[in-house]
């Protein structure tokens, strides 16, 4: 995918082609039965995301530390009230004065994109933990300013069901992050398995790193039970709608990898679709899917 600060194309366009990124996600992003100013901030903040994780996976790597600029730039802009450069910190910015969004998620995010570009591996699960709160728990946070639904309690439910989204996405693509030089899976779990790096390379993953893949697995499911209970407890109407589909989509990748047996380098198994709906209307519905 090539970087394109200055998209060439139409918003109904550009809506179009976030649309299809996001189709490619675990869960539902902003699904259509949500009111269209959900949908829209939703929309916008994703847009944000994508175009930060695009330039610290995509740019030239000579690159990647002035387009990040560009964008805390722009964030300066947005946060002052001034117009921004860039079309998706425009789209942004209404949404951010609209739903009064605070600025320091959308800085972690961009925190987590410069850290990429010089933290290659982790040694510790509470290492790879650390970089989830500045690449993943942010997204939640901003999603319950969003829905004017931020509590301290909720936040500290949602970083745990944003960080465990983010390494069920750590083990689907293992593969492909090898192949772009970085490794998310603890190395001192490598090492006990008895995994070399190179075990990422291979056509077909070693029963061995199934082992480092399924206990990856294992500690994300904890942390999204744990942080599901109290959203799905406490979140009413549309917020908690919309947090139900984020759940039942990681619950539905879990799934996925165990069917196919953390096989994720032959082919990177990801939700059935049925699944994540049923999933999701259980979870909408009574809060206690699994």
């Amino acid at each position: 995918m090539k970087v394109i600060i200055e998209p060439p194309w139409s918003a109904d366009e550009h809506d179009r082609a976030l649309d299809r990124l996001a189709a490619r996600e675990n869960f539902p992003v902003a699904a259509r039965l949500l009111p269209a100013r959900h949908r829209a901030g939703l929309r916008a903040v994703y847009g944000f995301a994508r175009l930060v994780d695009d330039i610290g996976d995509e740019a030239p790597p000579e690159q990647r530390a002035k387009l990040l600029g560009l964008v805390d730039d722009d964030l300066d802009r947005v946060f002052a009230g001034r117009t921004p450069n860039l079309p998706q910190l425009r789209r942004l910015a209404g949404t951010v004065h609209a739903r009064r969004l605070p600025q320091e998620p959308f800085r972690d995010l961009v925190r987590a994109n410069r850290q990429d570009q010089v933290v290659h591996r982790y040694e510790t699960f509470a290492d790879v933990a650390g970089y989830c709160a500045l690449s993943a728990a942010p997204v939640g946070r901003i999603v319950l300013h969003l829905f004017r639904a931020h509590r301290p309690a909720l936040a500290a439910a949602s970083d745990d069901v944003c960080t465990a989204l983010q390494l069920i996405e750590h083990c689907q693509d293992a593969g492909e992050d090898y192949r772009s030089g970085r490794i998310y899976l603890p190395g001192e779990d490598l090492r006990r398995f008895g995994c070399a790096e190179e075990d990422l390379a291979r056509a077909v993953t070693p029963t061995r790193l199934r082992g480092v893949l399924a206990l990856e697995a294992g500690r994300a499911a904890e942390l999204l039970d744990r942080g599901a209970a109290p959203l799905l407890a406490e979140l009413t109407g549309w917020a908690r709608f919309a947090v139900a589909g984020y759940v039942a989509g990681g619950r539905a990748a879990l799934a996925g990898l165990a069917r196919g047996r953390y096989d994720v380098l032959a082919r990177p198994p990801r939700p059935r679709r049925a699944e994540l709906v049923a999933r999701w209307a259980r979870a909408a519905g009574r809060g206690k899917a699994r």
